[in-house]
């Protein structure tokens, strides 16, 4: 297995609460707006990652609802080659920026920063058209 390169891991966590959507302020680049997640460690299930990044993030603890999709298009982090499991989760209370947040504040679809990191625009927008049609996005449609 040496030298085979493959995507880093990780996860992305569509966390419900407050009849709105937590988002983060990154700290580090790319700089805006982003759903909470990161990397899954060695030893780590994808569920396991996305509670704890989660927490690490806004202080929350969550509920996990579903998996949502996963994204691959390579140009999603403009970083390095990501494969990110997104999750719907439920959670309650007060989010605050903990880890590399500088912030986390909830939203509403209508209420979305302008600027926001990643591919996590179009994950929002597949969530919100998910929540009113029911219909997931397509394989392959990242």
């Amino acid at each position: 297995m040496a030298g085979i390169k493959t995507p880093f891991v990780t996860v992305d966590i569509i966390m419900r609460c407050n009849d709105g959507i937590v988002l983060i302020e990154r700290k580090n680049p790319p700089p805006g707006w982003a759903l909470p997640g990161g990397f899954v460690d060695v030893g780590e299930s994808l569920e396991e990652a996305a509670v704890r990044e989660a927490k690490e993030e806004t202080s929350l603890d969550i509920t996990l609802v579903e998996q949502f999709h996963a994204y691959s298009n390579p140009g999603r982090d403009p970083r390095f080659h990501t494969v990110t499991m997104v999750f719907i989760a439920d959670s309650t209370g007060t989010p605050k920026g903990l880890d590399d947040a500088r912030r986390a504040e909830i939203f509403t679809e209508d209420t979305l920063p302008s600027r926001i990191a990643f591919d996590h625009g179009r994950i929002l927008a597949d969530y919100f058209t998910y929540v009113k049609t029911g219909r997931k996005p397509s394989i392959g449609a990242d």
